[in-house]
């Protein structure tokens, strides 16, 4: 196996304080991470000691507007200079900000000719940024049809085609899984078109967005694919425990595990 493993403290573990989550995953053997670096003890985190994977790369502001780009692009200089305290590595970026229910803050059903031209402008701004500090943004494909209706550029389809635009190392695909399952399907192929383009890879089972073995995705079949590539990037589990938190991580490991 080339790739590592990383799980979301925000999903996992959530009887827990939050720093006692990173604590939990990190022992575990996993990377860790985070989404809103403002609800956080920057300082805590860091004294974990735990290796961060991925943290939200914005606080607010979207893709397709002058307005909402210049507040995307102020706030990721901020969020880098967190991922600095943290060395994290990647930072994640979506169509628009979304509100703590995972909902755009202004919603777009109809994005124009117009709007891609901005966004791919705005995200070759922020791959000047990574570039700049030598870190990565992310850009994650989301589902409209169950958790965030209303996001623009959500479809796998659409971030790929604005990261091959961008053409930068800086900016990468955060390829979401769960959400491309339940958007586009084709999980095998989808994989092995990305990988070029991918930075990290989120999963977790469709339907209720619990952990491998939940659901009606077959992820041996990925981590069949991945190894056969030579994927050597993050595989995360963004996604709840369907009951022990511990037990969902094991099983997250066996199903990325693949057989000799």
């Amino acid at each position: 196996m080339t790739y590592r493993l990383a799980a979301s403290a925000e999903m996992l573990f959530l009887d827990l304080p939050f720093v006692e989550r990173v604590e939990r995953i990190a022992a575990a053997g996993l990377e860790v991470e985070i989404w809103d670096w403002t609800a956080k003890d920057v300082d805590a985190l860091v004294a974990t000691g735990a290796t961060f994977s991925s943290m939200t790369g914005y606080v607010s502001g979207t893709l397709a507007d002058a307005d909402g780009a210049e507040q995307l692009l102020s706030t990721a200089e901020k969020s880098l200079e967190v991922a600095e305290r943290l060395d994290c590595p990647r930072l994640n970026v979506h169509g628009t900000g979304l509100d703590p229910r995972g909902l755009p803050v202004i919603a777009c059903h109809d994005v124009t000719p117009a709007m891609w031209l901005t966004a791919a402008r705005t995200l070759e701004r922020l791959a000047a940024l990574g570039e700049r500090t030598g870190r990565v943004f992310t850009l994650e494909n989301l589902n409209t049809a169950v958790d965030h209706p209303g996001t623009p550029f959500a479809r796998a389809a659409d971030t790929i085609a604005l990261v091959e635009a961008v053409g930068s190392p800086h900016l990468r695909l955060n390829l979401d899984l769960y959400h491309a399952q339940i958007g586009e399907g084709n999980l095998v192929q989808l994989v092995e078109r990305a990988l070029p383009l991918v930075g990290e890879i989120q999963v977790a089972d469709v339907p209720g967005r619990c952990e491998p073995g939940t659901g009606e995705i077959h992820h041996p079949a990925i981590a069949a694919v991945l190894t056969r590539l030579g994927y050597d990037g993050v595989v995360a589990l963004e996604g709840w425990a369907s009951a022990d938190p511990a037990r969902a991580l094991e099983s997250f490991r066996t199903a990325f595990t693949p057989a000799p």
